[in-house]
């Protein structure tokens, strides 16, 4: 197959006039007036990205992760697609090892026999070893301390399934956890009291990734930088931002880009069940969540995860005044890299999967490819320049 006559955003994130040819689930040439005989599809107007990745999604279309099925997950990936996200890791809650290991089992399934949709890159885990001052939305009577002989059985009894676990570094055992985790996965600091120093000695320990950077940990404060200022401080460190204009001001999306830079940002939608459903009552994690507006939060008022998805979230940014290009990396290859996949996906390159998410000039969506094969297509629609 050929995507013909589009711009697209080469392997250096700069948006050139190539063609792109896949060959099997791979990515085969990239070049100027392919020739190739087989079948081709034409894009003029439009961008080709890399396939959207989103590696913080609990649930969505009246699905989550935490159902622990392998239906749960087939209904996120069926509608993601269609959000133009081509590979994603279902995200669990705090809860018991039992409902953790059986969310974690529906992942591997869902990554050994790919659904139809988004492919399953791997799970998530967020929780429980989290700070109650900080639990946000998460069940405070599920959380534990950090226990790494846990985390090494739901680890081995997925088959290795797990790319993220979540911590707050200042629990008991937390040193324990980071370092020996880390050697496993990509660990994170998550729903957390620590301040500046304990955050950074977490950093030290193996930490190299933030959760949801801001919300649900100490922020940026002149004489105390928590947190928010030891991610800024520490070049090695990648964070995750919602992006839903609810979650984080936009002044504060414009100030956190600049600082991360174009390698550290990375878009999340960290939605729940309720996305892409109307308003009404839904659950996350065992508990009553209120959509309304499409802001869900708990009886309390506090919000429970977005109702957002990645395409939304780049036309957010976008009208925030964050500069495409690191819109674009922010939403395929930092992720990709977070969680070590960024040799696989996440980039235009010959050899790379062929997974391209497909907007008009509008920033709408007009195809999405997944593993060489069109997984959604839409009418195109009109119209405002991306730019070069």
């Amino acid at each position: 197959m050929i995507l013909k006559n589009a711009k697209l955003f080469n392997d250096s994130f700069e948006i050139i006039q190539a063609d792109v040819e896949t060959d099997g689930d791979k990515i085969a040439q990239i070049g100027p007036e392919l020739p190739g005989t087989g079948h081709s599809i034409d894009l003029s107007g439009c961008v080709i990205l890399p396939g959207l990745v989103d590696i913080h999604i609990h649930g969505c279309a009246g699905a989550d992760t935490f159902d622990g099925t392998r239906d749960a997950i087939e209904r996120m990936a069926a509608h993601l697609v269609q959000k133009g996200v081509t590979s994603f890791c279902p995200t669990t809650m705090t809860g018991s090892s039992e409902q953790i290991a059986a969310a974690l089992s529906a992942v591997r399934d869902c990554m050994d026999r790919l659904p139809q949709g988004a492919a399953v890159l791997g799970a998530h885990m967020e929780g429980p070893y989290l700070s109650a001052g900080k639990k946000g939305a998460q069940r405070g009577d599920a959380l534990r301390l950090p226990d790494f002989a846990e985390f090494l059985r739901l680890y081995h009894g997925c088959g290795g399934a797990i790319r993220l676990v979540d911590v707050a570094p200042e629990c008991e055992n937390a040193r324990d956890l980071i370092t020996r985790a880390s050697e496993f996965c990509t660990v994170s600091v998550a729903h957390s009291e620590a301040d500046y120093d304990t955050a950074m000695q977490g950093f030290q320990w193996g930490i190299t990734h933030a959760t949801h950077l801001f919300n649900a940990m100490t922020g940026f404060h002149h004489r105390q930088p928590g947190i928010v200022g030891a991610v800024f401080d520490s070049p090695d460190v990648r964070a995750e931002l919602i992006c839903d204009g609810l979650h984080l001001h936009p002044a504060v999306l414009r100030t956190a880009f600049r600082l991360l830079g174009e390698k550290r940002s990375i878009i999340v939608s960290d939605s729940m069940r309720a996305a892409g459903l109307p308003d009404g009552e839904s659950e996350l994690g065992g508990q009553k969540v209120f959509l309304k507006n499409g802001e869900a939060r708990l009886a309390d008022g506090t919000i429970a995860g977005s109702t957002t998805n990645l395409l939304d979230e780049i036309k957010n940014l976008v009208r925030f005044g964050i500069p495409l290009r690191q819109i674009v990396r922010s939403a395929t290859i930092n992720p990709a890299a977070a969680i070590g996949m960024d040799g696989e996906i996440g980039s235009i390159r010959k050899g790379k999967r062929a997974n391209f998410t497909v907007l008009n000039e509008a920033l709408n969506l007009r195809l999405v490819v997944v593993r060489g094969k069109v997984a959604y297509e839409a009418p195109p629609v009109g119209a405002v320049s991306v730019g070069d």
